[in-house]
């Protein structure tokens, strides 16, 4: 007996920085440890790594904007917490 119902379409596409490590799939960049897709990680992971560390293999399409989270921006709300810590 043959199985006359249609193949399904979907696919997954995952791509990795070679030089990070970071991940994508179907283009959706994931945090590696997390799984969470949130919006503007590309910019975020741009901020923390790519802008600073990233060459031509990396593959981030939002290397080079600005925005997004920032180790500047972390030491920040790190030392405002420990502020309010202190009081």
């Amino acid at each position: 007996m043959t199985d006359d119902k249609p193949m399904s379409d979907f696919s997954m596409k995952r791509t990795e920085c070679p030089k990070c490590g970071a991940v994508w799939i179907n283009g959706i960049h994931v945090w590696r440890g997390t799984g969470n897709m949130t919006n503007n990680s590309e910019v975020d992971i741009a901020g923390l790594v790519c802008n600073t560390l990233g060459d031509d293999t990396c593959i981030n399409p939002s290397r080079g904007l600005s925005g997004g989270d920032t180790w500047a921006k972390r030491l920040e709300e790190l030392e405002k917490r420990e502020g309010e810590i202190d009081r």
